[in-house]
């Protein structure tokens, strides 16, 4: 293990030059505290929990103090927002403070938002909000205690700077990591405006550093829109498994990794409804729970447009076509799981919609079902939540088909509840409880949040004592508004 000042910075992405960012120091908050920090994205960096309770480690993470060997520098990329080309966006509130080298040879970007005015800022002023950063905090960490890829949050920082949005909020910092902070909108940003060698340029150092099988391949640029591609339907696939709804899934926000990316508005299901939108700024629906499979291929699609200087048309056309059978083998490898299902048969495929379809129709807890139905044997489990339906006729047929499924798998109960209690959480990240602990911490209490934490990053265990954590969720807490506001 380290101390925070052992860090081994090796800032790969800075030393591409000013094309590509623009250096610039931190602004302070003011009278930081630690609001919630997280020990397993701590330990990423070989950092033990201990070293969240010395001073030094909010006044690093609140920009009183910076690493002599830390080169932080706003990034430059552009992006399509709901649809609409912008020509230049960029880290307009958040800094890559730079890259280090873990003991086990692993890169992480230190990326802080919130740290004030950079060159993109635009009309904002540079700052994040508590709200958003606790948001962007729990969600970050407990998608990768469900397995879901995704960047992860280090800690949040508050403080008595205060920020104005819709009103008078509490200024913030996020520590967030990735092993790159790299988007779809940077190679935008180098394809529309011409800059075609730095294109290569960013191509070549992306695939360098995070997708070195791919200069095995004799056509490199295409082998790596292949590899995004594939980690790209696997992450939706997950999303749409899970319920998870993103809410802003603009260009920018969509990680070269994929992995999930820049938290705004989202949201997990609570009742089923396939039609959610969870951003209340999306009038259109454009970003609604059942439009981010079309919307990633969209994505991808503009990517690839991006990449036409290096790679043919018909390549990259034919790549494309691959997405959508690729999701849906993923999505509907995941829903077998969770339905506690071992092998594919050809009905599969018909049996998850029906049951979609019926939890649509009856507004169902989503998290709450699969987690029941593997409680206890099959014919009980489903006794128990017919109750939770309106087309009980419906719902009694396709009972009957799933139970006749699992017989024919055979298998005792105690393995199948093991098996899918593995997959199925017991505790999902409602808006409700994100809100409940908001509030607390905006009044400076931060215990809410970090017990929340600690129950989202082991969603699959039962946690005696934590019961409350997951009920289902009262009225007022299913319809919250969230805004991209941040």
């Amino acid at each position: 293990m380290r101390t925070l000042t052992e860090l081994a910075f090796d800032n790969r992405f800075a030393r591409l030059g000013d094309v590509f960012s623009t250096a610039i120091e931190p602004q302070p908050l003011d009278d930081p505290q630690l609001v919630v920090a997280s020990p397993a994205a701590m330990a990423l960096l070989d950092l033990p929990p201990s070293e969240a309770d010395e001073p030094l480690f909010t006044q690093l993470f609140s920009g009183h103090k910076i690493w002599a060997t830390a080169e932080p520098r706003a990034m430059v990329y552009s992006g399509h927002q709901f649809g609409a080309y912008n020509p230049q966006l960029g880290d307009g509130r958040g800094l890559l403070l730079g890259e280090v080298r873990n003991e086990a040879g692993q890169y992480w970007d230190l990326h802080l938002k919130g740290a004030g005015l950079t060159p993109y800022s635009r009309m904002g002023d540079g700052r994040a909000v508590l709200r958003s950063s606790i948001r962007e905090f729990l969600a970050s960490e407990h998608l990768h205690a469900l397995g879901i890829p995704s960047s992860r949050a280090l800690c949040v920082t508050a403080s008595s700077t205060t920020v104005y949005r819709e009103r008078p909020e509490r200024g913030a910092m996020l520590l967030r990591l990735a092993p790159s902070h790299v988007r779809f909108g940077h190679f935008e940003f180098f394809y529309y405006t011409r800059q075609h060698e730095a294109l290569r340029q960013l191509l070549d150092h992306v695939i360098g550093a995070h997708f070195a099988e791919c200069l095995e391949h004799p056509e490199p640029y295409r082998a790596f829109f292949r590899e995004v591609l594939e980690r790209t339907a696997s992450l939706i696939a997950h999303w749409q498994a899970y319920g998870f709804c993103h809410g802003v899934m603009n260009t920018d926000n969509m990680s070269i990794l994929g992995i999930t990316f820049d938290f705004g508005p989202y949201a997990f299901l609570d009742d089923f409804d396939a039609r959610l939108i969870c951003n209340h700024s999306d009038d259109s629906g454009r970003y609604s729970f059942e439009n981010q499979v079309p919307i990633a291929h969209w994505n991808l699609a503009a990517l690839a447009q991006a990449l036409t200087p290096f790679v043919a048309v018909e390549a990259l056309q034919e790549t494309l076509a691959l997405f959508l059978p690729l999701y849906q083998a993923q999505w509907l490898d995941l829903m077998r799981r969770r339905l506690g299902l071992t092998r594919a048969e050809d009905g599969d495929q018909a049996l998850v919609q029906r049951l979609l379809g019926l939890m649509q129709e009856s507004a169902v807890d989503y998290t709450g079902f699969f987690r029941e139905l593997g409680e206890r044997a099959p014919g009980e489990a489903l006794a128990r939540l017919r109750e939770d339906f309106v087309d009980l006729a419906g719902f009694d047929r396709w009972a009957a088909d799933y139970q006749a499924r699992v017989a024919a798998e055979a298998g005792e109960q105690a393995a199948r509840r093991a098996r899918m209690h593995a997959v199925n959480p017991r505790y999902i990240l409602r808006n409700y409880l994100a809100q409940q602990v908001i509030e607390a911490a905006e009044r400076g209490d931060y215990a809410p949040v970090r017990e929340l934490h600690a129950v989202l990053s082991r969603p699959f265990d039962e946690q005696p004592g934590r019961e409350r954590y997951a009920e289902r969720p009262p009225e007022w807490g299913k319809h919250l508004a969230i805004s991209c506001s941040s």
